[in-house]
């Protein structure tokens, strides 16, 4: 565990409990990494817990309840995360959400109210709540998990599309804030988008044994992505949207 890529570097996962943030915490503790995960499920993230420090041989694994939509309980736990292990060099941010209508005209606003918090606020706390931390680290990171659809909206999609391209906005925003803070030498700390069509798990396939899911992103495969952002330099990755399916 003290060779891996991530050897000694402290990661939190925002959405730590659904089945994205279980197979992250699993590849990162694999890597090396410290992992604190938070989620607003408690059971769910105990059990994702528990099974990243099973399956990774003991590694350290932690998580709590966080209300991310609070900014003030988003920065209590970015200054127990740093208190607690010294340090932070890592955000992911796996706070996930849809709703969709069957046509343009019937789309809900309702749904834009939902899918603002979850999508966007989230982003907005997670990362003004740990920039500081993450501008200090040597290798600090912030990995916003997005969609292709941000990029070519479809009519019954309105709602998330726009949520999830505020989010890109915001993080790319906070790129812009870690290249500044580089100056000349660039930046030694980065924000940097994956861009999905959709996630695929186990249980998804189980329950749909026929189904393709063409184009679909394997959680396990977006977890070994997630990993990889930390493999290439900060200037490499700052700002940039890597694209784990096919450009719309």
């Amino acid at each position: 565990m003290g060779n891996g890529a991530l050897s000694g570097a402290v990661i939190a996962v925002a959405g730590a409990g659904g089945p994205a943030g279980r197979a992250a915490l699993l590849r990162l503790a694999e890597a090396g990494a410290i992992v604190a995960g938070a989620d607003n499920d408690p059971e769910r993230l105990a059990e994702a817990v528990d099974a990243a420090r099973y399956g990774a041989g003991g590694a350290t694994v932690t998580g709590e309840p966080v209300d991310l939509l609070d900014l003030d309980s988003t920065r209590d736990w970015a200054q127990r995360v740093e208190k607690d292990f010294g340090r932070i060099d890592g955000v992911v941010h796996l706070v996930g959400g849809w709703r969709g209508s069957e046509t343009f005209i019937k789309t809900s606003l309702d749904d834009w109210d939902f899918l603002e918090l979850l999508l966007v606020k989230t982003v907005q706390h997670t990362s003004l709540a740990f920039f500081e931390g993450l501008q200090r680290s040597e290798r600090g990171r912030y990995v916003l998990i997005s969609a292709a659809g941000a990029s070519k909206p479809t009519a019954g999609n309105a709602a998330y599309a726009a949520a999830k391209a505020a989010a890109e906005a915001w993080t790319l925003a906070l790129a812009d804030a870690f290249q500044k803070a580089g100056g000349a030498e660039g930046p030694t700390s980065a924000a940097a988008i994956l861009v999905v069509k959709a996630l695929v798990h186990e249980a998804m396939r189980a329950d749909r044994p026929n189904a393709k899911f063409a184009g679909f992103t394997d959680v396990k495969d977006l977890a070994e992505a997630i990993t990889g952002v930390w493999e290439k330099s900060a200037p490499e990755v700052n700002g940039q949207r890597l694209w784990l399916t096919e450009k719309p």
